[in-house]
């Protein structure tokens, strides 16, 4: 009898940020090649391109604690935006850009990235979006298959506290992520397959890959997957929270509710298995309406407010808060409900400088100045 190894529950955060152009407000669609080359000799193996030209992409360390990646992500994001300073250029943590153009935008010369807008064409064209994502130490491969079946129950409601993408091309578009809409545009995205176990998912990968589909389980964009790179279970499926202390509460909520799944299943004891079809519904809500339009609980057969059914996962992941020392960072998401998220204070901003006499291009701007601020709120 195989014995399965206690979970490292190391973390690992990943952000992808926009550079803007200070005085038009407008995306830097092709910045200087300096501004990567200045933020990797600073950021050593921390910071990447990203697909499109604007885009830059960091990661933390692998830490032990969520107090540690917090820290460490809050370094990177003073030094992107230092560094964009020197440039003349902002840098906003946000899913979409409220008024940029995708067509304008250049993507990155990259081997990887020359294969997907030649095989992905213009739904490669539209990915002028950014995200968030959180990797968690599950080092036994057929725990980190079962633990993926059941996380993606709590996804939509993680989701729903880091919307950042209310705007796109200049229109309010209604939804509170429309990233989400951009991004489901793509093949192998959504809601993972479910297996079980190990063996499974990589004989599905092997077909896959057998058959010219991809080159390998990188293509594989789920909303939370195993990563391809490390043994670790990767949740993608949130928008990029422009605060970085809302960052840093989402990553720890998903490390906690991973901790209590692993601690259930030491009981011999389980999360019970929603259909698919019952969280994408959730999903499509917290896409739509953020927390305020509540989700459904499975159960009740009911919409229940975010606000208890944060009560709820407080209840359920208090004992692992408490033992990976993160309650504070976990608590956060009460002010993350009280204060509004990203698109909150975005769409706010946009209807205040209207309201105020601003035609809707410079209300656009004003979006973008509050972006530029708000990204560095915390650091």
């Amino acid at each position: 009898m195989t014995i399965m190894k206690e979970p490292s529950f190391t973390i690992g955060i990943e952000e992808e940020y926009l550079l803007v152009d200070r005085e038009t407000r407008d995306l830097a669609g092709d910045p200087p090649n300096a501004v990567l080359t200045d933020c990797e000799a600073r950021l050593p193996g921390q910071v990447t391109p990203e697909f499109l030209r604007s885009q830059i992409e960091v990661g933390t360390r692998v830490c032990g604690t969520v107090k540690e990646a917090a820290e460490d992500l809050k370094r990177l994001r003073r030094t992107i935006i230092e560094v964009a300073d020197n440039y003349g250029l902002g840098m906003i943590a946000a899913s979409t850009h409220p008024m940029a153009d995708w067509g304008a935008q250049k993507h990155t010369d990259k081997d990887r990235y020359n294969i997907i807008a030649r095989d992905l064409q213009a739904v490669a064209r539209r990915l002028l979006i950014c995200g968030m994502h959180v990797h968690v130490g599950i080092d036994d491969n057929d725990l980190r298959i079962d633990l993926m079946n059941q996380v993606t129950y709590v996804l939509p409601h993680l989701l729903a506290i880091s919307t950042s993408s209310p705007f796109w091309r200049g229109d309010k578009t209604g939804l509170m992520s429309y990233r989400i809409a951009v991004w489901d545009e793509l093949p192998r995205t959504g809601l993972p397959e479910r297996f079980d176990g190990w063996e499974q998912y990589q004989r599905f990968v092997d077909v896959m890959c057998h058959a010219g589909v991809i080159d390998d389980a990188t293509k594989l964009w789920w909303d939370v997957r195993p990563s391809a790179r490390f043994p670790t279970l990767e949740m993608r499926v949130n928008d990029i929270a422009t605060r970085v202390e809302d960052t840093v509460c989402i990553a720890a909520i998903y490390m906690c509710w991973l901790s209590m799944l692993y601690r259930l299943r030491r009981r011999n004891q389980r999360w019970r298995i929603y259909s698919p079809l019952l969280i994408r519904e959730n999903r499509w809500r917290a896409q739509r309406y953020g927390y305020e339009g509540g989700l459904v609980d499975f159960g009740q057969g009911a919409v229940i407010p975010y606000a208890e059914l944060l009560d709820e996962i407080f209840d359920l992941i208090g004992e692992d808060a408490e033992r990976l020392d993160c309650v504070e960072e976990v608590q956060h998401a009460r002010k993350i409900v009280e204060e509004g998220t990203s698109a909150h204070r975005q769409i706010a901003t946009f209807d205040a400088a209207c309201a105020a006499g601003a035609d809707h291009h410079e209300a656009l701007k004003a979006v973008v100045d509050m972006l530029i601020e708000d990204t560095k709120v915390g650091l």
